[in-house]
């Protein structure tokens, strides 16, 4: 069974994406999909109730790195190369005046 995709499907779909799409690529479109929704129903014909499922078709391990404790850096050696600081903050300008916001 050939599932086809007509045309006007096509100019739908378009019209969703807000694509202006030409005649030409309209009837390119509605093959390819035509093609793509074929191959599904071909592996959808896969006989898959002995397959276990997976999350990922590679055994997944974590890379990360062991996690030790360190002392904390602290603000003053945090605010050391600041350019400005004020009360143990960054000092920075205004972004935004007080009427705009």
């Amino acid at each position: 069974m050939s599932a086809r995709v007509d045309p006007d499907t096509v100019r739908h779909i378009g019209r969703l994406a807000r694509l202006k799409l030409s005649d030409a690529e309209v009837e390119r479109f509605s093959t390819q999909l035509s093609a793509i929704l074929d191959y599904f129903e071909q592996l959808n014909r896969i006989d898959t109730s002995a397959v276990e499922p997976t999350a990922h078709p590679l055994p997944v391990r974590n890379v990360f790195r062991d996690d030790h404790p360190i002392e904390p850096l602290g603000a003053e050696r945090i605010l050391a190369n600041a350019p400005r600081s004020e009360a143990g903050c960054f000092a920075l300008p205004k972004v935004l005046d007080q009427q705009g916001a």
